[in-house]
């Protein structure tokens, strides 16, 4: 069941409540925990009506799975560990590449029509760092919009879950050391911020992108649950590490529409404005190495005056890839007559909140899945299409914890909860857009493609300004989110992956993966920069706002 409603949350709270699993997203990650879930009571919040607003909805490349002849988990584990740039989890490598195949068989259950060959197989694509066609995909380069449309009509059609559209989840709510439910607010709201109650509450928020100025992240990629969870005291892992698709149309639109590593794959060249394929002379691979390469060769370019495009005049764009075929035409670009200008964007965060193989965070009460989460699978650099294959793993593996776990609560009624409560939140100042537009600026700026330890201080230094001025829960947990991956990218003194330090330019031996706290975050900031972000690290979102309202 999918409601709407105008004004506040109260309303709603039948749908809410201690017997029920609350799932803050409502993407790929999301809605397969709630039909997994199925006939446990499931509310999902989505700050968007459902298929608005969701990276999912975006994907465009495909969902990987070794389920060809003469590929196996193996060998597609073997290509995301060599990916990982030796930090991802063996262990979590071979779950997921080993469940893929199952993974995709429900999906065809819930409706996917995924491209199939003339006598009926499913049609495999291949991608950048696959040493195999492994890429299952639909009409080309529109996977992840039939997957979310196939998964929204499951959705309506299935008694247990209920859906609260254009509802924001703000800040987490712990009693006795568990999660109980969080605080929520209507999308774009600055009244009210209500209480909603939960026997479990799963993050599905996705990424991290909209912290950048030049992203292909929906705008409501803002890192919300990750500072939410940072906030309520989760451990964070590897939150430095964030990969920069390297072909981005230059179109002057945001987000900046995405040109499929799928088409590099079927022969599209990147060469700079003399016609000159860089790529060849950096990596053997050509075109289809490894995203963090491939994004630096494009960065550089770029940066020498050189310009960088994708062509591919020898393609039939049209009919191969038409969603990059509408935008060329929007654009008025004629990919059949000339290259299309590219340029790197903020577009997947390995980092995320920390959890076990179960899906669980360091909070009891709290389980994590798809890109909010960093489970160790993707390590320092995403493979490519491995993001909606993680999504679906670990969303089953989160809703079958959350359903064992569910055989011991006790009844409804057993539980004291705490007391449903609306929390006022502060009007957001008029500068506000001001505020957000800077801290994207400076995150593009100082923590991007490349960084330096002057760049990542500058970058500390103006966060913490921001946070001190932010009155809005959304833009307080933005600074929070950003402060904590300039942080750890000042403390990461090498190059690994999509992280790469200028000033530290190889790769150190036996490197380990990041894990820390937003309190850590701050403690690495004063020591950095002398200065201290007004209750970042401290006190929540809603309070904050709250203490902001009532000073003025």
């Amino acid at each position: 069941m999918i409601e709407t409603r105008a004004n506040d949350l109260l309303p709603f709270r039948r749908r809410t409540g201690p017997d029920r699993v609350l799932v803050v997203g409502g993407g790929l990650a999301g809605l397969f925990t709630a039909l997994r879930l199925a006939p446990l009571p499931v509310t999902v919040l989505t700050p968007k009506p459902l298929g608005e607003g969701s990276s999912s909805a975006w994907a465009q490349g495909g969902i990987a799975a070794a389920i060809g002849a003469g590929d196996d988990a193996e060998a597609h584990a073997a290509d995301t560990i060599a990916a990982g740039a030796g930090l991802t989890d063996p262990r979590i490598a071979q779950i997921v590449t080993s469940e893929a195949g199952e993974r995709i068989r429900d999906l065809l259950a819930y409706g996917v029509q995924f491209d199939r060959e003339l006598d009926g197989k499913l049609r495999l694509s291949q991608e950048a760092a696959h040493s195999a066609r492994r890429i299952v995909r639909v009409d080309g380069d529109r996977a992840g919009k039939a997957v979310m449309a196939a998964l929204i009509a499951t959705v309506a059609k299935t008694p247990s879950i209920s859906v609260l559209e254009n509802v924001e989840a703000v800040e987490l709510v712990k009693r006795d050391g568990r999660v109980v439910g969080l605080y929520a607010t209507r999308s774009g709201s600055h009244g009210r911020a209500s209480f909603l109650a939960g026997r479990a509450v799963v993050l599905a928020t996705g990424g991290i992108g909209q912290l950048f100025r030049v992203t292909t992240n929906p705008a409501e990629a803002r890192g919300g649950g990750l500072a939410m969870a940072a906030r309520a005291g989760a451990i964070i892992a590897d939150p430095e590490f964030v990969q920069f698709h390297p072909t981005a149309f230059d179109v002057s639109r945001d987000p900046a529409p995405l040109a499929s590593e799928a088409i590099r794959g079927d022969g599209g060249r990147l060469v700079n404005r003399d016609g000159e394929r860089f790529m060849s002379a950096i990596d053997p691979r050509g075109e289809l190495a490894a995203r963090d390469v491939v994004a630096r060769g494009v960065h550089r370019e770029i940066a020498a005056g050189r310009g960088a495009f994708l062509d591919v005049r020898a393609l039939d764009l049209a009919s191969s890839f038409p969603t990059a075929y509408e935008v060329c035409t929007e654009a008025g670009i004629d990919p059949a007559k000339q290259p299309i200008p590219i340029a790197p964007a903020a577009h997947y965060h390995m980092g995320g909140v920390s959890t076990d193989m179960r899906g669980r965070t360091s909070l009891t009460g709290l389980w994590a899945c798809g890109e909010v989460a960093s489970t160790g699978f993707h390590g320092a650099n995403r493979l490519a299409s491995n993001s909606l294959l993680e999504a679906v793993v670990f969303a089953a593996r989160v809703a079958d914890d959350i359903a064992a776990d569910a055989q011991h609560w006790p009844a409804m009624g057993e539980i004291d909860a705490p007391e449903t409560v609306a929390v006022p939140v502060a009007a957001a100042p008029a500068d506000e857009a001001r505020l957000l537009k800077r801290l994207r600026e400076v995150m593009a700026t100082h923590v991007g493609v490349e960084r330096t330890a002057e760049t990542l201080k500058a970058a500390l230094a103006s966060l913490v300004d921001i946070s001190r001025q932010a009155a809005s829960p959304g833009l307080a947990n933005m600074a929070a989110c950003a402060i904590l991956i300039a942080a750890a990218a000042h403390e990461r003194k090498e190059s690994r992956g999509a992280h790469c330090r200028l000033d530290f330019p190889t790769a150190k031996e036996g490197s380990r993966r990041t894990f820390m706290t937003l309190t850590d975050a701050m403690r690495i900031t004063a020591r950095v920069t002398g200065k201290t972000a007004f209750d970042v690290g401290e006190a929540s979102a809603v309070a904050r706002t709250r203490a902001a309202d009532l000073a003025g």
